[in-house]
């Protein structure tokens, strides 16, 4: 037989483990977050994870409508149960999964602004999504662990500086805007936390193919400890051209490491590369940049 939920039996839902569940509860923290999220005209506001809902009800103070999404069915009926509020749209679901240019249309909103605590282990992932739309994303304000806000907004040559750091940047701005306790969440975590908006549309330079500088920078940075010039072998763009042809074409000297290179120099690379695929696509039959050998009978000029 079924056990009733938490929820149904009246009890607050206790936080899972498996969702990475910590819940702020400090109300100076939560009413700072909601005034960042304030929107614009024309702007809807999503929050991920609402949980047991101190953050939702601080938005509500402020908004007349909201957007929330969670995935954990105890907290879902919670929330309804305790959150009769007509300004209120409760989804249960997964914001990974979630349809949000159809949840933008449905709002009759031409941007969000998405908002949240996000767990470690789905940062990078809810991040990553945001970046795939950011032409209705207008801004993040997100809850992160202090480490994970820190490589958002790291410099080239620090430890901190990686993938998600140069992937982001291409793509928006981000900034710390506060720091939070540990102790101001429940249950209370290992590590503290900082808030941190991210304006997404405000990238730092112009690339020409986005995703060619997704291959680039990932396999930059998944032999972070090599060379370019050996990280960078198997970039198909590359065919049989290899790295030298990338070293001379964008300038960057490729006996560096990943965490070195600033988004230019990336954007670089990238460009040096599609140029080289572009001329191996173009080449004639004889071998780039070679003329074929001339058939017999035929007048070279």
């Amino acid at each position: 037989m079924n056990r009733p939920s938490a929820a149904a039996r009246g009890r607050l839902p206790r936080p899972r483990k498996r969702f990475g569940q910590h819940f702020l509860v400090d109300r100076q923290a939560l009413a700072a977050i909601a005034d960042l999220a304030r929107p614009a005209a024309g702007e809807a506001v999503l929050e991920v994870g609402p949980g047991r809902g101190a953050l939702t009800r601080v938005l509500l103070e402020r908004l007349d409508r909201l957007v929330a999404v969670e995935i954990d069915r105890d907290l879902v009926a919670h929330l309804g149960r305790e959150l009769a509020d007509p300004g209120l749209h409760l989804i249960e679901g997964d914001v990974l999964a979630l349809d949000l240019r159809g949840l933008l249309a449905r709002e009759g909103a031409t941007r969000l602004v998405v908002v949240g605590n996000l767990p470690y282990n789905i940062t990078a992932p809810v991040i990553f999504r945001m970046i795939e739309h950011e032409d209705i994303v207008g801004r993040a304000i997100f809850t992160l662990q202090r480490e994970v806000a820190q490589r958002l907004v790291a410099q080239p040559g620090s430890r901190q500086y990686g993938l998600i750091t140069v992937m982001l940047r291409l793509h928006a701005q981000a900034r710390i805007c506060a720091s939070i306790d540990r102790s101001a969440f429940r249950p209370v975590p290992r590590v503290d936390s900082s808030v941190v908006e991210i304006t997404f549309g405000a990238g730092g330079v112009a690339v020409g193919d986005r995703a060619l500088f997704d291959q680039v920078a990932r396999l930059a940075f998944q032999q972070r400890r090599k060379m370019l010039r050996n990280a960078l072998k198997g970039l198909p763009a590359l065919a049989d051209a290899g790295t030298e042809a990338l070293e001379a074409r964008s300038g960057v000297d490729l006996s560096r490491r990943a965490e070195t290179l600033s988004l230019e120099e990336f954007a670089a690379l990238t460009e040096a590369a599609a140029e080289i695929a572009q001329g191996a696509a173009t080449a004639p039959a004889g071998g780039a940049g070679e003329a074929a050998e001339p058939e017999p009978g035929e007048i070279e000029a």
